[in-house]
């Protein structure tokens, strides 16, 4: 039994399993999820748990290279979205698309986490980096 760390098996085998490129999406309880693309669903009610602590806890263990978000969660939820932003990396790219764009490149994800997260456009694509 693992004591720390990423405990909810199929999300740590999701992580272990990226490699540089691979895109991660962490979204919010009403994200679609594509066919074929794996759904790694961590919301158990409304609001747990949260967008924010979910991508705390992955950045903890992951590479991201880059970050991308739809446009408008710069308008509709800015504080939270600044919020995310500071959990990233420092000095990583980080594009704005709009979300219509953003569901279309969830198709090539690796997996779709889903947190309980009930505000809007609280979705954010990480691509994986390389540890060399």
């Amino acid at each position: 039994m693992l004591k720390t760390g990423i405990l909810h098996p199929q999300l740590a085998r999701v992580m272990a399993e990226l490699r540089h490129m691979d895109m991660l999406v962490i979204a919010d309880a009403g994200l679609p999820i594509p066919k074929g693309v794996e759904r790694v669903d961590l919301g158990w009610k409304p609001g747990c748990p949260k967008y924010l602590e979910v991508l705390e806890e992955i950045e903890k263990y992951l590479i991201t290279e880059k970050a991308i978000f739809a446009k408008e969660a710069l308008s509709v939820s800015p504080e939270l979205h600044e919020k995310a932003l500071a959990l990233l990396p420092t000095g990583i790219p980080v594009e704005y698309i709009p979300h219509k764009e953003l569901k279309k490149m969830t198709e090539e994800a690796k997996a779709i986490v889903l947190t309980g997260e009930f505000t809007g456009y609280t979705n954010v694509i990480l691509i994986s980096g390389c540890a060399y």
